[in-house]
């Protein structure tokens, strides 16, 4: 029986959430998905422009459904996720390429700002919206 998973990775924006998915991909042996990657040049510069998150979240989704059709090992996606609907699909992705599933939640407790311009406002209302599942 193949041991195949897919692991989400979620919290609010400057968790971690990018650093532990790259380390926990073992740097690159493991692919790691982000909505992120859509906005960020191959200079590794990041220009986040809303009217393009829908085409974001398409494309993440996307190469995560075809590194599972792959059969790959292991699969990273980190995003915010802070509403349940927006794993949905992952979860669907699993099931239908039979992955087990686990959701990470990162929590900051460290001193590291969020490197995409985030304003603090921003991420108390993402915060206030945040829900764990824990049963």
């Amino acid at each position: 029986m193949e041991n195949k998973t897919l692991i989400l990775l979620r919290g609010l924006p400057g968790s971690g959430k990018s650093t532990l998915a790259g380390i926990l991909a073992e740097q690159g042996k493991y692919p790691v998905f982000s909505i992120d990657s859509y906005f960020t040049n191959s200079k590794g510069e990041y220009n986040f422009d809303y009217s393009q998150n829908h085409l974001a979240y398409k494309q993440c989704e996307q190469l995560t459904a075809e590194a599972a059709q792959q059969a790959t090992e292991k699969i990273f996606v980190d995003n915010t996720f802070t509403l349940d609907w927006e794993m949905e699909p992952y979860f669907k992705i699993a099931q239908k390429y039979n992955y087990t599933i686990y959701v990470l939640t990162v929590e900051k407790y460290h001193t590291n700002k969020n490197v995409h311009g985030v304003s603090e406002e921003q991420i108390e209302k993402m915060a206030a919206k945040y829900k764990v599942k824990l049963l």
